[in-house]
């Protein structure tokens, strides 16, 4: 039995409570209250003791949609998110390039345009000139894009006379000719090519994505990974090999892409099967893109472009056969959606086929929200899972994508709260960071730092509302919230300790505040105290 006392410990049951100290065994909460009385009631049975030293506990950090292994992979690769220019791009490769011998692929991990002071998508002929004897493979921050240079296309097998695949562009200049820009479908001519990952890749790139995220107070996480790494199975074993519950705990729910269900289910596994800390979670299906590739599927077409209505991923044939499928394995779908029209079929789908399980559907992003969408959803069994920190990333360039009519009801996680709708906080790391202090800060704030502009001010979150969105939401949007999301007798003894109390803090100090202690199942993962 451990005892947690001399600090502020917030259960979230509700906004302002606060315990003194809690007392955890076996996994779980047991008691909580004062120490004192604690102490008093368990001092024959409690074996270690805890002082959180004026430290402030709160129920453990999960964020709700993220790729570990992606993660894992921008720590390992080249990162190229910081980077302001074509041409710091451009000078980093080189240098990378110069390390590696020839023949070994060049991925970097995280480029973004609309950060750059001149807007422009590296040409394949600008890699070519980095090298010639290099493959190079350069995702785009929203991995729904990436650059190939001439070696890696001919590795594809990709020529000016390829076709688009369905749901995929590959992008060809005025003259016919592929220029080097591959978008959602396509980027898998390109990856096909690429060599494949292995099983000791697939742990270290785990291990180091786990470190990182219990130093962020990360004591779970929703991830998709399970189709991009050699296949279902490699992939699963390599979760379930770092997790082991025992030196290494972490609650990890696995969602599945649609392309392996049919693998997971030959395996004898399925929805919310596997260990005590990695778990199956629902069918995970792709509608369409991201606003910044101009992939996100609109009703109207993109105010910068024209006649461009984004990419639809599935036909709606096979869109609506996917949610059979989810629905035959008893399975709820997790649909990323985007743009309106992509939120609006994917609606269309789960109303057609409710499930009748229990359990929830998710929307992930739904970052276009028609308020005439909204008043229909109030109470159905459908979570929305939002990332708070695209708010901080995607403005201001955003607002030229979709014009300021479709900006009224874009990033509306105030007004999805208050009509009632289930919200999750996620980071969708790698594509933004992990730390969910900055994701908190993005929803409360809505600006990327004290000195930027506020966007969209009525849209502003409380403080109590953020922390919850990674914490009761999180566990909502799996259907655990009466045993995860809260500190209470029943919960599970998960815990993030951060070295100052969130809610009497400036709305721009949140990110400033640093993890101590990282607990999961009652046992310490990550200590600075």
């Amino acid at each position: 039995m451990k005892l947690w006392y001399g600090g502020k410990i917030y259960t979230m049951i509700q906004e302002g409570d606060w315990v003194e100290a809690i007392v955890v065994r076996d996994g779980r909460v047991i008691a909580s209250g004062e120490t004192q009385d604690l102490y008093d009631t368990y001092k024959e049975e409690i074996e270690e003791e805890y002082d959180l030293k004026g430290h402030v506990m709160y129920p453990g950090f999960v964020d709700s949609h993220l790729h570990i292994i992606g993660h894992g992979e921008r720590l390992i690769r080249l990162d190229l998110s910081f980077m302001k220019s074509a041409e710091e791009v451009i000078q980093a490769l080189k240098q990378h390039a110069a390390q590696l011998p020839d023949g070994q692929w060049i991925i970097g991990e995280g480029w973004n345009e609309n950060q750059w002071e001149d807007p422009r998508i590296i040409h394949r002929d600008e890699l070519d000139e980095i090298s010639q004897a290099h493959p190079i493979m350069l995702s785009r921050v929203c991995r729904h894009a990436l650059l190939a240079n001439s070696k890696a296309i001919q590795l594809a097998g990709v020529d000016d006379s390829t076709h688009d695949p369905y749901g995929g562009v590959i992008v060809k200049d005025e003259s016919g000719r592929v220029n080097g820009y591959f978008h959602e479908k396509a980027q898998e001519l390109i990856k096909q090519a690429m060599p494949p990952a292995t099983f000791d890749y697939l742990t270290h790139a785990t291990e180091l994505a786990l470190q990182n995220m219990y130093q962020n107070g990360l004591t779970g996480g929703h991830t998709e990974d399970l189709n991009y790494y050699g296949g279902f199975k490699q992939t699963y074993d390599a979760f379930t090999h770092v997790i082991d519950g025992k030196a290494c705990k972490f609650r990890a729910h696995l969602l599945v892409h649609h392309e392996v269900v049919d693998d997971m289910v030959k395996e004898g596994l399925g929805y919310k099967q596997g260990t005590e800390f990695v778990e199956l979670g629902a069918m995970k299906i792709f509608a369409d893109g991201a606003i910044g590739g101009r992939t996100a599927w609109l009703r109207e077409a993109y105010s910068d472009q024209p006649g461009h209505f984004g990419v639809a991923i599935h036909d709606e044939h096979k869109f609506t056969s996917l949610v059979q499928q989810a629905r035959h394995h008893r399975m709820p779908v997790a649909i990323h959606a985007i743009g309106d029209q992509a939120l609006k079929a994917s609606l269309k789908a789960v109303h057609q086929f409710p499930l009748t399980t229990g359990e929830r559907d998710r929307i992930i992003h739904a970052q276009i929200f028609p308020p005439e969408f909204m008043s229909p959803l109030k109470n159905r069994p459908i979570i929305f899972d939002i990332q708070p920190a695209f708010v901080a990333s995607d403005f201001p360039w955003v607002m030229e994508r979709i014009g300021r009519s479709r900006l009224k009801h874009s990033y509306s996680w105030k007004t999805m709260i208050d009509a009632g709708l289930a919200c999750a906080g996620g980071s969708d790391a790698p594509i933004e960071e992990i730390n969910p202090l900055l994701g908190m800060r993005a929803a409360v704030e809505r600006r990327a730092g004290p000195d930027q502009k506020i966007y969209q001010e009525e849209e502003q979150l409380s403080i109590y509302e953020a922390v919850a969105l990674y914490t009761k939401g999180s566990a909502y949007a799996i259907g655990y919230e009466l045993e995860r999301g809260q500190i209470a007798p029943g919960f599970v003894a998960d815990f993030t300790v951060l070295d100052r109390d969130l809610f009497t803090l400036n709305s721009h100090e949140l990110a400033d505040a640093v993890v101590s202690t990282t607990i999961v199942d009652g046992d310490v993962m990550y200590n600075r105290l």
